[in-house]
């Protein structure tokens, strides 16, 4: 059996913070990317009611744009509401698993001075990355 650890920590180890993706499940009824969506998990908490445990993750979404003929890979870009990243609470239960988010780089040259670490805040839109792994191959197609 195979585990996967998908982050969310204000600094990792001891530098900038690390907030990772994952695909959500939407709609188990449609095939790879028409029933998901993907996210970036801002934080882990859990909350209790009636005394019943409830694990949650505060995320920010990225809204699909379509699938680029050239790479065959889908195309996001952060889902906004006034200018301001959309964000909602959701239960563990509707995480896949892990995506890897490459940005659409555009012509422009990158400042030399450019930290990675901003990659998931500095760019109009992303590649979901399908050729990180087999799994990511097989789910976002």
């Amino acid at each position: 059996m195979r585990r996967e650890l998908i982050r969310s920590t204000p600094s990792w180890r001891g530098g900038a913070p690390r907030r990772d993706c994952a695909f959500i499940v939407e709609d188990e009824e449609k095939a790879g990317m028409s029933g998901m969506a993907v996210v970036r998990i801002l934080l882990f908490f859990s909350v209790e009611y009636n005394g019943v445990q409830y694990p949650c993750a505060l995320v920010e979404w990225f809204e699909k744009l379509g699938c680029d003929a050239a790479t065959g890979m889908w195309v996001v870009r952060p889902d906004r509401t006034h200018r301001r990243r959309d964000k909602t609470v959701i239960h563990l239960d509707s995480f896949l698993r892990a995506a890897h988010l490459i940005p659409v780089y555009g012509n422009q040259q990158m400042p030399l001075d450019f930290d990675h670490t901003y990659s998931l805040d500095s760019f109009e839109a992303y590649y979901v990355n399908k050729y990180i792994d087999h799994h990511s191959y097989k789910i976002a197609f």
